[in-house]
């Protein structure tokens, strides 16, 4: 039996959360300690002290949390990231206030509302101080997918239309350092809270300053993927419709988030399964066919099983977009400026 609830933690990261739990509470004592599974890019646990919960983030090791909790802190005051009571980028511990959330499915409106307060939320960050810099997006994406193609997860030559396609991306897609804006960069449902009344967006690791069309293409891959539902977001957002040159630059920035997550997933697959097993072929479920999967099998949705999936997903999903006659026509309105 437990004796105090700080035992939950793992003992190479307790000697630093206690540092961050008495620099935020001082001597207030800890009732309970939860871990919170969902998640993969960090340690999480609902801590209660004096009867009200905090959310206890331990960074990986592998990632360096400067950036990310600069970022967390400008969100914080914008009003878009629950209240940071410590950030500590040099233990990786980071504690906020605990939002006791919601399915966004319960979102007050239903769905088109949802959609709405999203675009405006985005329209908020991006409005609020600019974040540090990072790299061109296109450049991150690069990277990522170099890490892929040498990761040795995907059969040589299986992705080699995808290398191609995304060089024609990144050769029509404009970069301007001047416009970018405050971009949170992995807007996905796990990190958009809803506690009854409003929205919060949480886990700011790959937040950075990043051209305005990533965060809003990012919305439209997960909770805009019908037919005219795009156009809730983008009224909210911008106030207004989209001109030629938007619309196309939409479309490319679109193509750029899938491969992001293409990547990105397979890689956390890869990072999991040791040795990594090489796909020979990019088949995957639907995404009905995958909630389906979830809901059947023991592994969750951040396992390297639901990750290599997701990985195959979006990849095909970049590669449906490729043999579009949209993307030709947006390709040629970028190239023309």
């Amino acid at each position: 039996m437990l004796n105090d609830p700080l035992d939950l933690l793992p003992q190479d990261r307790r000697e630093q959360a206690e540092r961050g739990l008495a620099a935020a509470f001082g001597r207030s004592s800890i009732t309970a300690l939860t871990a919170i599974t969902t998640g993969a890019s960090a340690q999480s646990y609902r801590v209660d002290v004096a009867g009200r919960p905090y959310l206890l983030r331990l960074e990986s090791p592998r990632r360096d949390p400067l950036r990310a909790y600069a970022c967390m802190r400008l969100a914080v005051e914008a009003g878009i990231a629950p209240a940071a009571h410590h950030a500590d980028p040099g233990s990786g511990v980071a504690i906020t206030d605990f939002v006791v959330h919601r399915p966004l499915a319960d979102y007050a409106g239903g769905g088109a509302a949802l959609r709405r307060a999203l675009g405006a939320l985005i329209a908020r960050l991006q409005a609020s101080p600019l974040f540090p810099p990072f790299l061109a997006y296109p450049d991150v994406v690069g990277q990522l997918f170099t890490s892929l193609l040498d990761s040795g997860m995907y059969a040589p030559g299986l992705l080699e239309a995808h290398r191609q396609g995304f060089e024609r991306i990144r050769e029509a897609y404009s970069w301007d350092s001047s416009a970018l804006v405050s971009s949170h960069n992995d807007l996905n449902p796990h990190n958009v809270l809803y506690d009854g009344e409003r929205l919060w967006l949480i886990d700011w690791e790959t937040a950075y300053a990043n051209d305005p069309l990533v965060d809003v293409a990012t919305l439209l891959l997960f909770f805009a993927d019908a037919p005219g539902q795009d156009t809730d977001v983008l009224q909210s957002w911008l106030g207004r419709e989209l001109d030629r040159r938007e619309r196309a630059r939409l479309v490319l920035a679109g193509l750029l988030v899938r491969l992001f997550y293409g990547c990105a997933a397979s890689l956390n697959a890869a990072h999991g399964q040791k040795p990594v097993m090489a796909e020979t072929n990019l088949v995957a479920p639907t995404r009905e066919q995958f909630f389906a999967l979830l809901e059947q099998k023991q592994w969750g949705a951040g396992s390297p099983e639901a990750q290599r999936l997701v990985g195959k997903m979006a990849l095909g999903g970049f590669m449906g977009g490729l043999t579009s006659s949209e993307f030709e026509e947006a390709l040629a309105i970028c190239r023309r400026g």
